[in-house]
């Protein structure tokens, strides 16, 4: 499927596109190569533009804290930990598929990771324009929303656990994700937002 079409369709049809999902034959590789690096690159290079066209700056003459890498260098490091985290998140939803009812599949939790990653890649374009970084927080609400339907489907959990599944995973991915927080705020100022809620 165009990686188009995926978006459109994880994020306006969910349901329907989870099933589709679950069902498609594919590779580790080829998730990365067609959905997850295309999209996980949306931030960082944002994030390169800001740079290029603001140094750096905010609008109005605000300024970043002082960040010990220069922009080239805060765009890697986003999108480094764009990639690290949509592996922590596949990790931890293969891991904790049996204790619900799944099954443990890695190329299965790389695509529940993958996809409900979506909103909060797409959002991190907001890096642009700081003001409606707020967005990128109703996109992170509906990552874990999307999370929440994949998992029965693709994971092949009892619907009746996928919240208490999800709840788990996000717990967990919480964590994860104050744990790279720290690191990324030691050494770049704007935070790329991410998923799933990615």
């Amino acid at each position: 499927m165009q990686l188009k079409e995926r978006v459109r369709n994880i994020l306006l049809k969910p349901k329907h596109e989870w099933e589709v999902i679950a069902g498609e034959d594919t590779t580790i590789g080829a998730l990365y190569r067609g959905y997850i690096v295309p999209l996980a690159a949306i931030g960082p290079v944002a994030l390169l533009i800001r740079f290029s066209l603001m140094g750096g700056g905010m609008p109005g003459g605000g300024h970043p804290q002082p960040s010990p890498l220069p922009g080239p260098g805060q765009a890697v490091l986003a999108f480094a930990l764009n990639m690290a985290a949509v592996f922590v998140v596949a990790l931890l939803v293969d891991v904790l598929a049996p204790i619900f009812g799944g099954r443990k599949n890695p190329v299965q939790a790389l695509k529940v990771a993958a996809y409900a990653s979506t909103p909060g890649w797409i959002a991190s374009v907001f890096v642009l324009v700081p003001i409606l970084t707020v967005l990128a927080l109703a996109a992170g609400v509906y990552g874990l929303y999307l999370l929440y339907l994949g998992l029965p489907p693709v994971m092949g959990a009892p619907r009746e656990r996928a919240l208490g599944y999800t709840i788990v995973v996000v717990i967990a991915v919480v964590l994860v994700y104050i744990a790279m927080g720290l690191i990324a705020g030691m050494v770049m100022s704007p935070m790329m937002p991410s998923g799933p809620g990615h």
